[in-house]
């Protein structure tokens, strides 16, 4: 078995829910780390969390988003913000 054929069968293993995640950047990795650990999160709150500046959290977020790993909702208290969580 290659190399290539070895990470194909990791790759359709359905126990691993951080597939979509794998090829990501650092960043993006950080925040779907700390949003399992955090449930849900906004965006602000997520920069305070992982030391990133707010820009780079915007970016991890759009990546995630691209792959589906996270969902994003309205804040009830606050309809500017949004609120997201790891959709994995």
């Amino acid at each position: 078995m290659s190399a290539s054929d070895a990470e194909a069968v990791a790759e359709e293993t359905p126990g691993d829910v951080w597939a979509p995640v794998r090829d990501l950047p650092p960043s993006a990795k950080l925040v779907a780390k700390v949003l399992a650990y955090e449930d849900t999160l906004s965006q602000s709150e997520l920069s305070e969390e992982t030391l990133l500046p707010p820009r780079t959290v915007r970016y991890a977020l759009s990546r995630l988003e691209e792959v589906d790993a996270v969902e994003s909702r309205f804040s009830f208290t606050d309809a500017r913000k949004r609120l997201y969580s790891l959709d994995l």
